[in-house]
């Protein structure tokens, strides 16, 4: 009389297992992931339901940048055992460095290359996560020719096409932005590998971006260019460059002086929103999920589209996931540069009128004898221990094992 009749069972056991078979639609996982990658980076659920970075410190900002460097040192595993033992006699011993003789030079990395691979490798040495870039690239190794030693990597790519600190400077409308943003491009890799980071050498790397040798790169590369929108064809010059720093206020950029000429100029900070804390993994995931409602942005990726396709899609998988966009705020925010190569950059972006005056752009060879003058000797005088480097702690670096005091400051 108390029992429970199979009827009634049977409908428990139906009411029970339903939510248990929509927990397992591709929607449903996605979120779970998605939540758990969050909260994995120290988010933490709000009041009303929103993810959102309680800290805002230095060590949370590392920890946004670690999943995703580690992810790309993953991806990267097949490259790094067939050829880093090939990489590593590229890389320098600190001891066989004489600071008074260094010679930089630029070598331009092309795609499937010996030096696309010795680009990848170098830039698994950092401890944050580099981008791949977007739309047209220029790339390069930084050689030093006086020891035949990789002394660190610098990279171009499309700029994003909404960054307010920017436009207010050049003063840009909206079409005007469209039309004269073929002549920008952004630094969105740039450093020196040790020993000669060490050397105070990212500095003068940050300036070799700012030499003739590349404004003629660009120039025969991307001087004829197609607008995406417009379907006209545009003479583009590289006359500037942005950049930011990784997170907050930048020791590379501020001050960076040569000759007198000032090379980078600070113009303001990022809102501490974006997506860089979203994994290529998780990406490609929020991709596979837009495909199954043949959302337009899954497959959409073409030159002129670049980040700014990337975030759009992120934004849609989130929309259609319920997800609130809090979570792209990461709160880091970046202080911007903008490197004018030529003097009347400024200008001629606002205006679209005027010719490019190139008095003032250096070559590379003149840029390093400065560069080795200003800041590299001296550095060597005051400070040593870049003699005690050995490469064979190249791929400790790229591991992310714990260095010695000395060496953890100067990378």
């Amino acid at each position: 009389m108390g029992g429970t009749s199979s009827l009634t069972k049977r409908k428990q056991k139906k009411k029970t297992n339903a939510p248990v078979a929509r927990a397992f639609t591709p929607e449903a996982k996605l979120k779970r992931r998605i939540r758990l990658h969050f909260t994995r980076l120290g988010f933490a659920k709000a009041p009303d339901g929103t993810l959102v970075r309680p800290d805002a410190g230095k060590e949370s900002v590392r920890q946004l940048h670690r999943m995703q460097r580690n992810e790309r040192v993953r991806s990267a595993d097949r490259l790094l055992s067939e050829f880093l033992p090939e990489a590593l006699p590229h890389f320098a011993n600190g001891n066989e460095i004489d600071p008074s003789k260094i010679r930089l030079s630029l070598i331009r990395v092309e795609a499937s290359t010996f030096e696309s691979n010795l680009f990848r490798t170098a830039s698994l040495t950092w401890s944050v996560p580099v981008s791949n870039g977007y739309g047209r690239r220029l790339r390069y190794l930084v050689w030093d020719e006086a020891h035949d030693r990789l002394a660190g990597i610098f990279a171009l790519g499309d700029p994003v096409f909404n960054l307010s600190v920017r436009d207010n400077l050049i003063g840009w409308k909206a079409s005007d932005r469209s039309s004269r943003l073929v002549n920008i491009l952004d630094a969105y890799v740039l450093g020196a590998v040790p020993p000669y980071n060490m050397l105070l050498a990212g500095k003068a790397i940050a300036c070799l971006v700012r030499s003739r040798d590349v404004y003629d790169d660009f120039a025969r590369s991307y001087g004829s260019t197609t607008g995406i929108i417009s379907g006209e064809e545009k003479r583009a010059r590289l006359l500037a460059v942005t950049t930011s720093s990784s997170m907050g206020r930048s020791s590379l950029y501020n001050r960076l002086k040569l000759d007198g000429e000032q090379y980078y100029k600070s113009i303001g900070y990022t809102v501490g929103w974006g997506h860089f804390h979203i994994t290529d993994d998780l990406f490609a995931q929020m991709r596979e999920f837009l495909r199954l409602s043949e959302h337009p942005y899954a497959d959409r990726h073409k030159y002129g589209q670049g980040p700014n396709w990337r975030l759009r899609t992120i934004r849609a998988a989130l929309g259609q996931l319920g997800i609130n966009e809090s979570v792209l705020k990461h709160g880091i925010q970046r202080e911007v540069f903008f490197c004018p190569l030529v003097k009347n950059a400024q200008c001629i972006l606002a205006t679209g009128k005027g010719r490019p005056d190139l008095s003032s752009l250096k070559s590379v060879a003149e840029i390093s004898d400065l560069a080795r003058a200003r800041w590299m000797e001296p550095r060597a005088i005051r400070r040593d221990e870049y003699k005690t480097w050995s490469r064979d702690d190249i791929p400790r670096l790229i591991r992310g094992e714990p260095l010695a005091p000395e060496e953890r400051k100067a990378v």
